[in-house]
């Protein structure tokens, strides 16, 4: 984004927007199955160790906004202020949940670009839905917009939408950071005795130790 209509549109990263929970609920949708253990570790420590991906800068911005729609601050740091734009830009380059074809031959290209083409269409699909650019709409329109496109790719029958796996790549990054696992989502490092049947509380949460619940979806 640039420019002062770019500041206008975008609040500040990891700022809470009016009804931040509301927005989780409407985007982010639940926490139910994905098979995360090994990679998502692999790429935060990647992440950490400041390792560069190939990103231009307005695909950074897509992905930081994207990444805020769907997980907002609210009681809890949002997907930003964890850094899953980072995960998920570095987990683009590599592939990460099919986003990219199996390199051919011992040696990836310089021009590699692992699974951008996957953003590269959720971003002509955005900037088509609002005959323009997303990046450059007010936020609420902002919020509408890839609220109907997540309604669109999780409703209909396509089954390699491209918005499913950068969504999926957003929340993987969220809920295997130290704030998606132990404080969005319940921990336990030793589990106590194993119980069949149990009533769940209002508004209960899953666990993020047991990685059969989880299903970014």
């Amino acid at each position: 984004m640039a420019g002062s209509q770019a500041s206008d549109a975008v609040p500040p990263a990891g700022a809470a927007p009016a009804a931040g929970v509301d927005r989780r609920q409407i985007i982010g949708g639940a926490v139910v199955l994905s098979a995360l253990v090994g990679l998502p570790l692999y790429a935060w420590q990647q992440a950490r160790d400041g390792m560069d991906g190939g990103a231009s800068e307005s695909e950074k911005l897509l992905i930081a906004r994207l990444s805020d729609l769907v997980i907002p601050a609210t009681d809890t740091p949002g997907a930003v202020a964890v850094g899953v734009p980072t995960f998920v830009e570095l987990a683009l380059l590599h592939g990460l949940d099919e986003t990219a074809p199996p390199v051919s031959g011992p040696v990836r290209m310089a021009n590699y670009r692992g699974g951008f083409p996957v953003l590269e269409q959720v971003a002509r699909d955005l900037d088509r839905k609002v005959s323009g650019s997303f990046l450059h709409i007010m936020a609420d329109r902002q919020h509408d917009v890839l609220a109907d496109y997540d309604a669109e790719a999780f409703g209909g029958e396509r089954q390699d939408h491209p918005w499913k796996k950068i969504k999926a790549l957003i929340l993987t990054g969220y809920y295997t950071s130290e704030v998606g696992a132990s404080r969005e989502l319940q921990y336990e490092l030793v589990p106590g005795r194993w119980e069949p049947d149990l009533p769940l509380p209002p508004n209960n949460r899953s666990w993020s130790s047991d990685w059969t619940a989880v299903d970014f979806g």
